[in-house]
């Protein structure tokens, strides 16, 4: 009987939290990062030869990202930013670095694509003529 009250409860808080997630857009959403660092933290130990990392430290360069991200958030378009935060928050454990990068990546995508449709200005060099050419 418990079980049947909490799935529809969970799918409820699920879609208000998108909801209002939407309804933010122009906010930078808050991610529980909690479960990615407990995570990095747990499996840094197995991890022979590299540093280990806290649970504090973890949380710490997730809100330096979170910080970061606040400060770029208006540089980015409406539609990567739902892409992105949708592609962030899918699967479980979120990541402000993860989010920050798939921003980027966007960004930086459509300035190369941008800047492919300008006609070339540098100098080519001559070419070369053939022999018997004049």
């Amino acid at each position: 009987m418990m079980a049947m009250l909490v799935y529809p409860l969970a799918g409820t808080v699920l879609s208000l939290t998108l909801f209002a997630a939407a309804a933010r857009a122009d906010d930078v959403p808050f991610l529980d990062t909690a479960p990615l660092c407990k995570g990095i933290a747990n499996q840094s130990s197995l991890q022979e030869g590299f540093r280990k990392v806290s649970f504090d430290e973890c949380m710490k360069a997730e809100q330096q990202d979170r910080d970061q991200l606040s400060k770029e958030w208006s540089q980015f378009s409406a539609s990567d930013k739902t892409h992105c935060v949708t592609e962030t928050t899918m699967g479980g454990e979120s990541s402000y670095t993860e989010l920050m990068t798939c921003l980027e990546m966007a960004r930086d995508v459509k300035e190369l694509d941008a800047s492919a449709q300008q006609p070339d200005d540098t100098p080519k060099p001559p070419q070369k003529r053939r022999k018997g050419s004049h």
